[in-house]
């Protein structure tokens, strides 16, 4: 997925095979074992949440 095209990028995240869910007040997002991309989504939200908050 790194290197796929914006179209591409964007088919992709629309058409994941997931469910919202919430537990102990927080949302989770579960994503079928058998989608393809599983792990390449889920590093690249790990990386956004790991970004440093602004400064307010």
């Amino acid at each position: 997925m790194a290197t796929a095209e914006p179209k591409k990028l964007r088919y992709r995240l629309l058409h994941v095979v997931a469910r919202i869910t919430r537990g102990a007040r927080r949302l989770r997002l579960r994503i079928a074992a058998a989608w393809p991309w599983r792990h390449e989504l889920t590093a690249a939200f790990s990386r956004l949440v790991a970004l440093p908050r602004p400064a307010t």
